[in-house]
Formats: C-alpha cells, structure tokens, sequence
C-alpha cells in the first residue's frame, strides 16, 4: 500500500503545478508545522497549490487514493483541523495574494492569506475590513467560522463584509458563491466552516479606516479587578460604535511602561481602539483612568497596521494552546466573580482570560442571515490556556475547563466555532442553533460524503 501511494504522489507531481511533498521531502517537517504545538500530526502528502487550478485535482487525488483530507490557511486555528495524520494536507502557503480596487472598495483575497498581508494591502488606500487581533491569523479559517476584532463594533463581523467566495467542491468543481450566485452556499460558508469545499478566493467590502488611529492599553491592579469590570460594563454598554475596549486578566508581561514590581503580576489591562478622529477619541478614553488607580497606560495615535501587529508577540507560534470560549447578551456579577476567581489561579504565565466587545453593527444583522446566528451576542469571553511544556498539558486543560463550567450558567446561548477546540464536537449544533438543520441540508447537496470533516463538522 506504502508503495503504490508513493507511485501515485510521483505522478501528480506532474499533474499539479504547485509543490508536492512527502514525508522525505526535506520541507516536510517545515510545512507540517500549525501554530498550536500540542497538535503534531504526519501526513501522508502535503499538495501546496500554486492557484485554484491545482485544487481540484488535489482532492481527486485524495479521494481516489482514501486519503483524508486537511485545508490549511495559515494554520492558526485552535483545533489543529488544518493537519491530518495519513492523509492528504491542501496547503495554501503560496497563495496569499491581496487584490485591493479602491474605487470599489473591495479585496480580493487568497486562502492562505494572514491578517497582516490583507491588513498591509488596504491600508495603503485607507482602507480594511473587520478581522481579528493577532496578524498571523489566516484569513480563510477567520472568515469561515465568522471573524470578529477591533472593528467589529463599527462595520460587523467578518463574515458580514464577504461579498462573494471561489469555491471547490467535493467534486472537484469550481463554483463562485455570492448572493446571486450557489446563494444558499454563500450563506453557508458565512459561520458554517469548511463543510462544504475549498474556497480558493475571498472577496471582501472594505471601509474607510485609518492609516492613523488611537489605540493602546491601560493597566490596572488585580486587586481592583471587580471595579474595574463593573464600570467597564457600563462604559461599555453606553460607549459610542467607534470606540472599542476589551478587558484582559493576565500576568503582566514586560512592558515598558510597567513598573519593574508590575511585571509577572495580575493585573486588570484595557486595550483601546477608537476608529474616528484621535482627538475625540482622546477624550472618550479620559474616563477610563477613572476606573481604578494605573499602574501604567501607553496610548496614541499609531498605525492601524502596527495595532493590529501589538498582541503578536504574547501569541507566537510555537506554544501549546488550550481553549474554552462563551458568549454573553450581558456581563453579571456573577461572570464577573467566575473571571476574577480563575483569573487569580492561572496555570502559566501566558494564560489570560479576555472580555472582547463586539456589540454595534452585528447585533443588527438578522440571526438566520448568515449561518453565523448568534447576533444578539454583545460580548465574547475566551479563557487562553497556553504554556510550553507537555508537562503542563494537564493542569492547564483542567483549568480552562473549570473556569469554562463555572462561568456557564451566566452565559448566553450557542458557541463561536472558531474557538471550539478538537473534543468539543458535541457542541456543534448548539453552535448554529435554528440554522443548524438548514446547514445539514446544504451539506448534503455539497458534500455528501462529508469529505471535508476536518472541522467543526456539520454532519450531511
């Protein structure tokens, strides 16, 4: 069997334009790599397309040969669903292109694609669309799951912002998705994950935002966290859609600004954006330093490129990652005591727990719009188990999971599937909600096989 696979990844080798690697290609190792280091998986071979013409072939290939088949963007995404042991890895690494038409306000956007080389692209014009807040996230795995970040508040989710979509079916077929046209499959692909093919194109609506904007962080003592929280939330529910300001309980890290006894500490953080003009902004943020006493704050106007580059450093690859993740309508007290009492018993140094603002533009969009439903959602809380050592492994998960168990009764319905990790499969359908059998049927039409189910899966 070992042979004759081996026989058949030599003739595509001929049939794809893109490389082609198996595990004695000196790339392998290389190529195999995600950003989450608790998921280490071989495939059999890895196909990276040189354009949407290698795609289908690929996926014949696979299927004629009973490989599995894994798609990988950037390979950012918590669960690992972007690497597969024995099968077949549809690697997009060398196609990251960004098509920016100004005039039109649009990006067209490849699959392996980061936030940084769309972000780059459009804010030569002035110009984005809302995405998330690490610029090494990949850009298709973001869309498809539904994408929310800074500018979220202000112009929607990600998915909100999609125009249309290149896709490659199950069969090999090429087809566009978009209102007008395979429109129940645009609908899907907005929230419903890769389910149902390959999209090999994105393009985006984009909007007037920067090159300069107001951003930066406060910094607040642990011991003050319930009031702090408390008067974000009603700052918060009052702040104007331009503004947007998340709340993070972490270990501070080195940051200059920071007292040197301020370092390793918990403490309360504040990151601030505000996308209209600095000056007014200024004055909104004013408030803020009235929540508790600032052991520190860097804030000013900066490049909205250099913004979205500021967390990378405290989310590199190569660090193990562990997930649990809630929506809110509201911020109680009670999800409040949750926060502070696992915020203040975190298993490593780089575990966080985060509060992310996405209430504005969003919660005007119908649920059944997109198969994204839960727009009634104003808040995402996402508790960040990561460490370096396999050691660590056990602690950190049972961590994650007790905060995520004792933070569920004060949260609201559904889940955000980009931040589901590989065991939570049982929670799908709670994700999609009413939309979820809608998703069943299209699924059905599209991949009947369920031959993309390296996923979130939504089983046909």
């Amino acid at each position: 069997m070992a042979a004759q696979l081996s026989e058949a990844i030599a003739r595509i080798k001929g049939t794809i334009k893109g490389r082609v690697l198996a595990p004695d290609d000196p790339n392998y190792d290389q190529a195999r790599q995600i950003w989450n280091a608790m998921i280490d998986r071989r495939p059999a071979v890895i196909v990276q397309p040189a354009d949407a013409a290698d795609v289908g072939p690929a996926i014949q290939f696979a299927r004629a040969n009973a490989l599995e088949i894994s798609v990988r963007g950037a390979g950012h995404n918590i669960a690992g669903n972007a690497v597969c042991n024995g099968g077949m890895m549809i690697d997009f690494s060398n196609m990251r292109n960004v098509r920016v038409d100004a005039g039109k306000k649009r990006a067209t956007v490849g699959p392996g694609a980061t936030l940084a080389d769309l972000d780059n692209a459009t804010q030569q014009h002035g110009l984005a669309t809302p995405v998330g807040i690490n610029s090494t996230t990949g850009i298709a795995g973001l869309t498809l799951g539904g994408g929310f970040g800074w500018l979220t508040r202000k112009h929607g989710m990600t998915i909100d912002n999609l125009i249309s979509a290149e896709v490659v079916t199950a069969g090999g077929k090429g087809l566009r998705a978009s209102e007008k046209d395979n429109a129940e499959l645009f609908w899907a692909l907005r929230g419903g994950g890769g389910n149902f093919g390959v999209v090999t194109e994105f393009e985006f609506a984009l909007h007037p935002v920067g090159p300069e904007i107001l951003a930066g962080l406060i910094v607040f003592p642990f011991a003050q966290a319930k009031q702090v929280l408390t008067r974000y939330r009603q700052f918060a529910n009052a702040a104007p859609e331009d503004l947007n300001v998340w709340a993070v309980l972490r270990q501070a890290p080195p940051l200059p600004f920071l007292p040197e006894n301020v370092h390793g500490q918990e403490v309360v953080v504040l990151p601030i954006f505000y996308a209209g003009v600095v000056a007014e902004g200024q004055k909104l943020v004013e408030r803020l330093r009235t929540f508790g006493d600032v052991l520190g704050e860097h804030i000013g106007a900066q490049p909205y490129t250099q913004w979205q580059k500021a967390f990378d450093p405290l989310l590199a690859p190569g660090a193990r990652n562990y997930w649990k993740s809630h929506n809110f309508t509201e911020l109680s007290d009670g999800a409040f005591d949750a926060i502070i009492e696992y915020a203040g018993k975190l298993p490593s140094s780089q575990c966080e727990i985060f509060i992310g603002h996405i209430a504005g533009v969003a919660n005007r969009v119908a649920p059944d719009a997109t198969a994204y439903m839960h727009r009634d959602a104003k808040f995402v809380l996402n508790v960040h188990g990561r460490w370096d050592s396999p050691a660590q492994d056990a602690s950190g998960v049972e961590w994650a999971r007790a905060f995520f168990n004792a933070s569920a009764p004060y949260a609201s319905a559904g889940a955000y599937v980009n931040f589901m990790t590989e065991e939570e499969g049982n929670r799908v359908a709670a994700a999609y909600g009413s939309n979820y059998d809608r998703l069943v049927q299209i699924k059905r039409r599209y991949d009947p096989e369920n031959i993309f189910h390296l996923n979130q899966n939504i089983k046909p």
